[in-house]
């Protein structure tokens, strides 16, 4: 499974300091054809809407009027091949979690991948700004502790928006922590600011990619904020249950939005 395409990784939450870094390399899109209308009967449970969406609509106009503009010109400025380089380099980093992941989900096939993509990656792809692994096949898996949870059977709770961090449940905010914990050694040894200096180009650099995507999405949606949370919510759940996302235009994006419990689990 490879990590969200740009558009969608912002678009889950108009999360500022927790978007993913990875290659947007798929073109599938599951916020297409999400339902917008909060009070559907489609929608999934909110009942924490209240906190939600002021939340949210701090997210977003930091979004719009920060984060956004500074990707156009960070776009602007930087060449795409020098983009591409650091995106795979903070997905390299990111790697060895996405390794424990695997094997706390009993996936050992995935588990080889993602540890020979590291190891590739990082002494041929130059400590991960070239991605030789992906050239062979050895395609990027996205595994967290959130989704770890999922996998054991830890139900996620009631949508939430964290300030910033955008778009999560009470079950992924718990794996948010987790994961951050794991790389707790790694602040004992980096100074704070120099760590703090790398998360903000990541961020930027991922706007870089996604900014305009964002802008069309929002002026398209009746309910922005339940368009992101519908999208979300039916995201992680393909992420748990290891679904494949429909891809765009296909018509299949708001049937594969939410699942009955009585669906078959699709073949491993």
């Amino acid at each position: 499974m490879r990590r969200a395409p740009h558009a969608l990784a912002a678009l889950l939450g108009a999360g500022l300091l927790a978007l993913p870094a990875g290659p947007g390399a798929a073109d599938d899109d599951p916020a297409a054809g999400a339902p917008a209308d909060s009070a559907g009967s489609d929608a999934p449970p909110d009942p924490w809407e209240g906190f939600n969406r002021p939340v949210f609509g701090f997210n977003d106009f930091l979004s719009r009027h920060a984060l956004e503009p500074v990707g156009r010109g960070w776009r602007w400025l930087v060449p795409e091949f020098a983009r591409r380089g650091l995106e795979n380099l903070f997905e390299n980093v990111g790697t060895p979690l996405v390794f424990v992941n695997d094997l706390l989900q009993a996936k050992p096939k995935q588990a080889g991948v993602d540890l020979a993509r590291l190891l590739l990656n990082s002494s041929i792809g130059l400590a991960g700004l070239m991605d030789p692994a992906e050239s062979i096949g050895l395609e990027a898996n996205d595994e967290d502790f959130g989704q770890t949870f999922g996998v054991w059977g830890i139900p996620a709770g009631p949508y939430l928006v964290l300030p910033l961090l955008g778009s999560s449940s009470p079950r992924d905010t718990a794996g948010l922590v987790v994961g951050s914990a794991a790389y707790y050694p790694l602040g004992l040894v980096v100074p704070f600011y120099a760590t703090a200096g790398a998360r903000a180009v990541d961020v930027v650099n991922t706007y870089s990619f996604s900014a305009d995507d964002i802008a069309e999405e929002r002026e398209e949606a009746f309910d922005w904020y339940a368009a992101v949370r519908n999208a979300h919510v039916s995201h992680r759940e393909n992420q748990v249950r290891d679904r494949a996302e429909p891809e765009e235009g296909s018509g299949d994006e708001e049937d594969d939005l939410y699942f009955s419990e009585d669906e078959e689990e699709p073949e491993e």
